[in-house]
């Protein structure tokens, strides 16, 4: 079987009853699935949901983005070969540290494939939430030509590049566009303040006030949590980005989960801690292949300039990639996973027709 086989690129073509559009991001495509299928699995499975919650199966991808494009490299290959199955695998870890630790739930409800998770339908809070331990990456970037207040947070003086900060920053941006917020820009991903969220909680969709606290926690929590087990591993975790959402249980209570993807390197910046002990950074995430990308074409602008976004989806559309660039990519996907899980991830000679496979047999939910 061919690499470009090997590679799940095309995620929103799986033949899964669904009687709603599939709505596809960057890397994993939904499929919502029907009421009556719904109701059917949460009977048979026992999900602690509400009887008439909706389902949806989601479908991870290989797919590579960088700069809100998607590249591929040269053979027809669309996508890193593991680096869906190694995100899930991340991911899934750290959600079951989480409930082995009493934290809140997640929004999966099963996980049948190492590509697949079966989660309910949250409402989300429409906040990025982003914690961070070390001064680097954008916020680096702001501070060093001479910004100091970030998301309401005043930064002394003084700080180097990747220094560690003093203590556990959380910078929320908006996740969307949200209107109507005094002071808040209609603009997706923009920073906002505590301040922000707590005079215009309903429109961040919070329940009630209170919950900015809960979420706080939760955040606080979930990156300790992963910090310190990384740490045993000699890893340092920088930076993270979570996501919150509300969902009701099958007691009819509502309760705030993580929603997404937690800890990964496509959310998270994590450090080889002996490397940065030795004066030296070495990321375990996509930020070498952007580095990559920048020297690779000869007017990085197109790449960092939002302006010039039309020649940097042609960029991306036109040039194939070497190979090696995405195989060494897919290294640092493989490598993190096993060591943070402690499992040697398998990758599927055809992950397409097993994920059809398992959907039928297991869930009954293939047209």
């Amino acid at each position: 079987m061919s690499l470009a086989h090997q590679v799940l690129a095309v995620n929103n073509d799986l033949p899964i009853r669904t009687d709603k559009p599939v709505h596809s991001g960057k890397v994993r495509s939904v499929y919502w699935l029907t009421a009556e299928d719904s109701a059917r699995l949460i009977k048979e499975k026992g999900y602690n949901v509400a009887a008439d919650a909706p389902l949806a199966i989601m479908v991870i991808s290989d797919r590579l983005s960088a700069f809100d494009c998607i590249w591929h490299a040269e053979g027809d290959v669309r996508g890193v070969p593991g680096k869906g199955a190694a995100l899930n695998a991340i991911s899934n870890h750290w959600f079951e540290l989480f409930r082995q630790n009493g934290l809140a739930d997640s929004h999966i409800l099963d996980i049948p494939h190492p590509f697949i998770w079966i989660v309910q339908k949250a409402k989300p809070v429409m906040i990025e939430a982003i914690c961070r331990q070390y001064i680097t990456g954008s916020m680096w970037r702001a501070y060093s030509k001479g910004e100091r207040n970030f998301c309401g947070i005043n930064l002394e003086d003084g700080l180097q590049k990747d220094q560690k900060l003093s203590e556990l920053l959380i910078t929320p941006s908006t996740k969307g566009i949200l209107k109507g917020v005094p002071g808040v820009p209609e603009v997706d991903d923009v920073n906002i303040t505590r301040a922000d969220i707590e005079n215009n909680f309903a429109a961040f969709q919070f329940k009630q006030k209170s919950d900015i606290d809960q979420y706080e926690k939760l955040l606080k929590e979930g990156f300790n949590l992963i910090s310190g087990a990384l740490e045993e591993l000699d890893q340092i975790f920088v930076d993270t980005k979570f996501e919150f959402g509300y969902v009701t249980d099958a007691s009819g209570n509502d309760k705030l989960i993580y929603m997404d993807e937690v800890g990964t390197p496509d959310s998270s910046r994590i450090w080889d801690g002996e490397n940065y002990r030795n004066g030296k950074i070495i990321e375990k995430s996509k930020e070498g292949f952007r580095q990559t990308l920048l020297s690779h074409f000869p007017d990085p602008d197109i790449l960092l300039n939002k302006d010039r976004m039309p020649e940097r989806q042609a960029l991306a559309q036109d040039n194939a990639l070497p190979i090696d660039v995405f195989m060494d990519l897919s290294s640092t996907y493989l490598d993190i996973a096993e060591k943070i899980t402690g499992q040697k991830i398998v990758l599927s000679e055809n992950p397409k027709q097993e994920i059809i496979d398992i959907l039928a047999h297991d869930f009954d939910v293939i047209n």
